[in-house]
């Protein structure tokens, strides 16, 4: 009775195995991998995204579940064939519903040469921001040659204006009491040594030496007109020789200090022109030319500062204001006389590099880095990058570059999982 169950045992353990062995050679056969791929065909899958929200891929028409609005129409770019080595090379674009485009108001135009009118003239400019400051070489400091106190100041805080020869404090001295009283004694002596020396003393102490005053006070007078930007005494207060009280600062010339990208700073010269505006001074241009430009570029900002000197008539241009200015920059002094001119809204800046976003047709756009050159009228040169006759966008390129960008994203996540994914 038992012998017939064992043998029916040993018969179906023997049957397990057998189809074990056949399981696992179909698994070691190559043909039989499975590795999962996205459903695209040549021309790219068609999809329905969201607008504001581009990671909403659904396969029919209907309304974004996370907005509610209504989806559009969109063509998933074809995937990269591992097998052709030239598609690899191709260059990756975006492709937008022409609606879409419509929609959005994207305009492009033709590439064309620097010739004509937007380079009328013999020079191109710099577009450059700085501010207004004091001309260093118009400050003066006022001291006191004798030791005391201050008995009287005349000016109270900084940015009190003084003119040439305004008497600024009154200093009493002891020093210049014993000295008085010095040359009082040698005239009646008659000892002309000892009256030269008393008078000699009185000179190095600021004072006049032969006006007969007896009087131990010395007023301190301002050098020259313009405004107190740093009041160190008050009064009451002790000094000694050499002491700075007080700084004055002419305004009468005035210096707008201008930053200069490092990509422009080949271009600025001393003696170039240069026009300024200041939105604190409206419909007034201030022409002049650059005088000085600094040595060291600044390793924060990564800008070259230049100077401009400019006359301040009737006190308009005050420390402090904002200023937009344009360098001119000769033709001869450039690397091309015929570059290609792009308008600025052209040009995508990201901080590391400029961008522009080329039209290629049937709404397909790609983006590509160009190396700009100056700018002059809206309109910036492009030393590579493009070539005459390629169409560029000038508006609605930012909502282009960031599909593009999240295109790339996506592609490379792709990427990612398919290799995950492979045996």
């Amino acid at each position: 009775m038992n012998k017939p169950i064992l043998i029916i045992g040993a018969l179906m353990v023997a049957s397990a195995g057998g189809i074990g062995v056949v399981l696992a050679q179909r698994a070691s056969d190559p043909a039989h991998q499975h590795v999962p791929t996205p459903r695209r065909d040549a021309a790219g899958t068609l999809y329905y995204t969201c607008a504001m929200h581009p990671q909403v891929h659904q396969d029919a028409p209907g309304q974004c579940p996370i907005c509610g609005m209504k989806l559009i129409e969109k063509r998933e770019a074809a995937q990269v064939d591992a097998a052709r080595p030239d598609a690899a090379s191709r260059p990756a674009g975006v492709s937008i519903d022409p609606r879409m485009v419509q929609n959005l108001g994207m305009r492009s135009i033709v590439v064309g040469s620097a010739d004509g009118a937007a380079q009328a003239g013999n020079t191109a400019s710099i577009e450059a921001t700085g501010s207004v400051q004091i001309d260093e070489r118009r400050i003066v400091a006022v001291e006191s040659r004798a030791a005391g106190w201050v008995e009287q100041l005349a000016v109270r805080a900084v940015g009190d204006t003084v003119t040439a020869g305004q008497t600024l404090a009154a200093i009493y001295s002891p020093d210049l009491l014993a000295a008085r009283q010095e040359l009082t004694l040698a005239q009646q002596t008659g000892d002309a040594a000892l009256i030269d020396a008393a008078r000699t003393r009185l000179r190095l102490l600021g004072v006049d030496a032969g006006n007969g005053n007896t009087t131990p006070r010395i007023a301190l007078r301002s050098p020259q007109a313009g405004i107190v930007t740093e009041l160190l005494a008050r009064e009451g207060m002790q000094i000694s020789p050499g002491m700075p009280l007080l700084k004055l600062a002419d305004l009468s010339r005035v210096w707008i200090i201008v930053d200069v990208p490092e990509s422009r700073a080949a271009g600025v010269v001393v003696g170039a022109t240069a026009q300024a505006r200041l939105p604190g001074v409206p419909d007034t241009v201030f022409d002049g030319q650059i005088d000085y430009v600094y040595p060291e570029l600044d390793a924060g900002t990564r800008t070259l500062r230049a100077r401009i000197s400019l006359e301040n008539v009737g006190g308009r241009l005050r420390p402090g204001m904002y200023a937009q200015v344009q360098i001119g920059v000769r033709h001869d002094d450039r690397r091309s006389s015929a570059m290609l001119r792009v308008p600025a809204t052209a040009v995508i800046r990201t901080g590391t590099r400029d961008l522009v976003i080329i039209d290629q047709g049937q709404g397909h756009y790609q983006p590509t880095e160009v190396q700009i050159g100056a700018e002059q009228h809206d309109q910036i040169e492009i030393r590579s990058g493009l070539e005459a006759g390629q169409r560029v966008v000038v508006s609605g390129q930012f909502l282009i570059d960031a599909e593009s960008n999240l295109q790339g994203a996506l592609d490379r996540l792709g990427t990612a999982h398919a290799h995950g994914d492979a045996p």
